[in-house]
């Protein structure tokens, strides 16, 4: 579900009616505008490596530092079908690298799962500290705009390609630079973690 765009604001830069793509259709592109563009933001977040489960706990292990703490909410999103993605409250904090939190209810438990390697990665995202906060920048909302705005062109133009005035084509659209157009306007919004060199 979106969070910074929404379909009415694709569909007015597409210039596209609703009766031709609806709301649930634009935001497929939105969603994945704003997950590309989210992993480069600062958020309070990390990639879940590893997940266990017994007697209805699971253990996550993640890919960094979490810097979670007991009660705090997480949404856990990308858990790949154990049943247990959604809002969770962090039960036990293991280590800097794992934590727990419940998995289901006392009729609906999730079933005993030993440890294994999640690919690809799940999420955790502290509550209120995801993309969410990001919804009020202008900046971000632009990038967001222009990034789905070029996901639904390339999928939608012959051969994924766009064209220039004089008619000669370009590689095709969504190529390994197409995060770097919009770097710029998010610059100071860049999770540093996420740089080499």
């Amino acid at each position: 579900m979106p969070v910074i765009v929404t379909a009415a604001q694709l569909r007015s830069v597409l210039g596209v009616s609703s009766s031709l793509y609806n709301d649930s259709a634009l935001n497929e592109y939105i969603d994945a505008a704003e997950d590309a563009i989210g992993d480069f933001l600062t958020q309070h977040s990390v990639a879940i490596v590893a997940h266990e489960a017994k007697d209805n706990v699971i253990t996550v292990y993640t890919d960094r530092p979490h810097q979670f703490y007991v009660g705090q909410v997480l949404n856990v999103t990308e858990t790949h079908g154990h049943g247990y993605s959604g809002q969770k409250t962090v039960l036990t904090v293991l280590d800097d690298y794992s934590f727990t939190f419940t998995g289901g209810n006392q009729q609906n438990p999730v079933a005993d799962v030993v440890k294994h390697v999640v690919i690809p990665n799940g999420k955790a995202v502290a509550q209120g500290q995801g993309l969410d906060y990001y919804a009020a920048l202008p900046a971000v909302e632009k990038a967001v705009l222009a990034l789905a705005v070029e996901i639904f062109q390339a999928i939608l133009t012959q051969g994924g390609t766009a064209q220039a005035l004089d008619y000669t084509p370009s590689p095709y659209r969504l190529g390994r630079t197409l995060l770097y157009k919009v770097t710029g306007m998010i610059s100071k919004y860049l999770d540093e973690r996420g740089m080499v060199g």
